[in-house]
């Protein structure tokens, strides 16, 4: 098993007040998670695998190994019932074929739970059953999944796939860093875990040369954010350096200068109907991309473009509308307003990238289980010990 950081089992972080320097601050990550992650990965003991061959939708295009998912806001056009869906923005259609998303989800928090419960205890138990998941996803020919999303994000009579789409594998994120915290364990034989790494592979490589991938690169929002991460993590698991210095370059080049205004705000997600939801997303999507890509030599979360724009000037915009959401000054989303914020990942590894104990104690009192499915989706982070190994 790799070694867990210092800064996980007790961040001593140096901090700066007014009247008072060098001040000690202890944030017990693993303390402040266990009995949540152990609830969890109890519970998940007992779940067998459900993957995309789980179910199948008459609407694909695809085979019974291919994901499939419908695009969120499109609906049955009143004035011509049977013509193509109809676009409107921030409104989820609940008729919509969900399943493989919902799989995907699972797969995701059983991955985050069963691998930290692994690093906090050390119990193979966990380890063994996150591996009965990793194999029926990636390994085994009759449940895996195929290694591309051509045909998510479809809308009837419209398009049988969108590389819009490619958000929705947003989840694989967290289950790489799972991978990591058990590739040492014995519990993945050596063929396992390169089959596993060659799915990864070439999901890698199609989600940057197919068109659908150029495409959700240059969306120019959150979906450009998301596909960045989810380049990153999946080039790191399988030691890409190339792409993983592609992505730092993009960061910087793009994603950072082209959606952040001077003001730290995210102006294409306060568009959008749902813009404080969104832009809590798009803020805890970047900061991960700088929690999965710096380091010593290059650390994104101290970046700052030419006029100014860095992650924390992000954070230190979105904290107050955090602490109380009723100064927001903007538009209330249409959707799920009462439900946001949660445990932003944004405010921890922000916490700790700037040694900020306020952002450190405001993640701590925030909501970490959530039960309402949008608010899941959107949270790429929820089981932020695995994102601190070394």
């Amino acid at each position: 098993m790799k070694k867990i950081s210092l800064k996980v089992i007790m961040l001593f972080i140096g901090i700066t007040t007014v009247g008072c320097s060098n001040t000690k601050m202890a944030f017990d990550i693993n303390k402040i998670e266990r009995n949540r992650v152990l609830t969890n990965a109890a519970t998940y003991l007992s779940e067998l695998p459900e993957t995309v061959t789980t179910s199948f939708c008459d609407r694909s295009t695809g085979t019974q190994h291919d994901f499939y998912s419908e695009g969120d806001y499109w609906w049955p056009d009143e004035k011509n019932p049977n013509g193509p869906y109809i676009r409107k923005d921030g409104l989820t259609n609940p008729a919509n074929f969900t399943a493989h998303r919902e799989a995907l989800i699972r797969f995701s928090q059983i991955a985050g739970a069963l691998a930290s419960a692994y690093v906090l205890t050390n119990e193979k138990k966990y380890a063994d059953k996150l591996a009965l998941h990793l194999k029926a996803w990636f390994v085994n020919p009759d449940t895996k999944m195929n290694a591309n999303l051509l045909y998510a994000q479809a809308i009837k009579g419209v398009a049988t796939g969108r590389g819009i789409g490619i958000i929705d594998t947003v989840h694989l994120v967290e289950v790489t860093k799972a991978i990591h915290a058990i590739e040492n364990s014995s519990a993945l034989t050596k063929a396992d875990l390169e089959a596993i790494k060659l799915w990864f592979s070439i999901y890698l490589n199609w989600i940057t040369t197919h068109e659908y991938g150029i495409a959700e690169r240059d969306n120019g929002n959150n979906h450009s954010v998301c596909w960045t991460m989810q380049v990153a993590a999946f080039a790191d698991l399988i030691k890409d350096t190339k792409t993983m210095d592609y992505c730092r370059n993009f960061y910087k080049t793009t994603l950072l200068p082209n959606q952040m205004d001077k003001n730290g705000s995210f102006p294409l997600e306060l568009k959008r109907t749902k813009p404080y939801g969104y832009s809590l997303f798009n803020l805890d999507a970047m900061t991960s991309i700088c929690q999965i890509l710096s380091t010593k030599q290059d650390n994104l979360f101290a970046y700052t473009t030419i006029d100014g724009k860095n992650l924390e000037l992000g954070i230190k915009f979105i904290v107050p509308f955090i602490e109380n959401k009723s100064v927001w000054p903007f538009q209330h989303d249409v959707m799920y307003w009462d439900e946001w914020p949660v445990r932003q990942s944004s405010l921890l590894f922000g916490g700790i990238a700037f040694k900020n104990k306020k952002y450190m104690d405001l993640w701590k009192s925030l909501k970490s289980d959530v039960r309402t499915p949008e608010i899941i989706r959107n949270m790429p982070v929820r089981y932020p010990i695995l994102w601190v190994l070394n």
